[in-house]
């Protein structure tokens, strides 16, 4: 009996004395040849799957680069609520612009002393956020409020801050969400018209040569004071809608905070930072939420980083399509892989799975001799009958010979092999 066709399936060659099992496999000059083209072939393999990840990695590289570059660009122009560098809804960018236009010089501060060492006749004090000030802070802007002889702009000041900044006024309560008209003789209300002030603070005073605009629920928006003896003045403004980027084409807002920022020369945009904050009202970092802790344009930087892993991803994910041929890099004989495996079942003292593989590729091609279709080939009912209706001579156990136990050891191996062999030969010939 030849070996089997299969190259998985093992014959009786297959398995080889004790001392020949113990020895390496140093393959023949055959196996040699075939062996070299093989490592070079895995080499080029190697070397192509290296200079692909390279390429990857540097197109991640000069993504991340780019990302990280527009991030620092864009984080330039994008810097919080009310700050005149920021184009974002939530900015003052355009107001800024606009002042620009008519000689307004805007120059940014975020410490109460620079504010205060920047203040003078000529200019209008912006204060952003009265409320962060501390104590002491409240003080040094007080101080240039009174000595300045300009402008200072409040917004949205609460009684927390007022005590100190704008002493005998108080507020009365929230405004409503409406546009209100003017209700008052102040030239920039008058001009502008009806504004958004509405949705912020409502103030009350009684100190004489107040100036109050803008009424909701029977209480001023807008209170400009006098203030000091050099003919300054103090606008309070319940709202900082006029001044968003979003809301300033809106009604008479950019009128207003034209008129109101800039009557001056130069205006000092004063964003207080967290060293000016009061500890008792200063936002706390345990009320911020992790976005809130991201710098700005950092958000649009992951976001481009995203977008260029997916795009990575489907660059290189493995596409289906129609089988094709492929040729291999080396051909190897049926009869080597068939020893090779062979080997392998011996070194690992596998008589069951050997004797599986003989007699399924035996019952497989007496099927086809004989007629069997290919699902019976493995139902002893079915073949046994066939295959023993084919033999003379002495009767034969084929249903244990081709459906029998392991063999218990190499010996009964080989003796398997060689009954299996002799029975597909017997059928073959008769």
């Amino acid at each position: 009996m030849t070996g089997p066709t299969d190259p998985a399936t093992p014959t009786a060659t297959s398995a080889p004395s004790a001392p020949e099992a113990r020895e390496p496999v140093t393959g023949t000059p055959d196996q040699a040849t075939a062996l070299a083209p093989a490592d070079g072939a895995a080499r080029t393999r190697r070397i192509r799957r290296i200079r692909r990840i390279r390429r990857a990695l540097t197109a991640v590289a000069v993504l991340a680069a780019g990302a990280i570059a527009m991030a620092a660009l864009d984080s330039g122009t994008r810097h919080g609520y009310l700050d005149p560098r920021a184009a974002d809804p939530f900015g003052s960018r355009a107001v800024a612009e606009l002042l620009k236009e008519r000689g307004v010089t805007t120059r940014v501060v975020t410490t109460a002393r620079e504010a205060a060492d920047a203040a003078g006749p000529r200019t209008t004090l912006l204060v952003t956020d009265p409320d962060r000030l501390g104590a002491t802070q409240r003080d040094v802007i007080r101080s240039a409020i009174d000595l300045s002889g300009g402008r200072t702009v409040l917004l949205a000041p609460s009684s927390h801050s007022l005590s100190d900044l704008s002493p005998g006024v108080h507020t009365a309560g929230d405004a409503g969400t409406n546009r209100p008209d003017p209700g008052c003789t102040l030239p920039a209300a008058t001009s502008a018209g009806r504004a958004d002030t509405g949705g912020g603070l409502t103030y009350t005073t009684a100190l004489p040569r107040a100036t109050a605009c803008y009424p909701s629920g029977g209480h001023p928006t807008l209170l400009v004071l006098p203030t000091g003896p050099t003919g300054g003045d103090t606008v309070l403004l319940g709202s900082d809608a006029i001044l968003l980027n979003e809301s300033l084409a809106d009604e008479g807002n950019a009128s207003l905070a034209l008129q109101l920022l800039g009557s001056r020369p130069d205006l000092v945009w004063y964003l207080p930072s967290l060293a000016d904050s009061d500890p008792d009202t200063a936002p706390s970092e345990e009320d911020q939420g992790l976005l809130d802790l991201i710098p700005a344009g950092w958000s649009w930087a992951l976001l481009q980083l995203f977008v260029a892993a997916a795009l990575a991803a489907l660059w290189r994910a493995r596409r289906l399509g129609p089988l094709v041929t492929e040729k291999l890099p080396v051909v190897i004989r049926a009869s080597e892989a068939t020893e090779g495996r062979a080997r392998l079942y011996r070194k690992a003292d596998a008589r069951d799975r050997a004797a599986t593989v003989l007699r399924t590729a035996t019952r497989e091609r007496l099927a086809t001799l004989l007629g069997v279709p290919h699902t019976q080939a493995h139902d002893p009912a079915a073949l046994a009958p066939a295959v023993s209706a084919r033999l003379t001579g002495e009767p034969r156990d084929v249903t244990a010979l081709l459906f029998g136990t392991t063999p218990s050891d190499d010996a009964a191996l080989v003796a398997l092999a060689d009954h299996l062999d002799a029975l597909e030969r017997e059928v073959r010939t008769s």
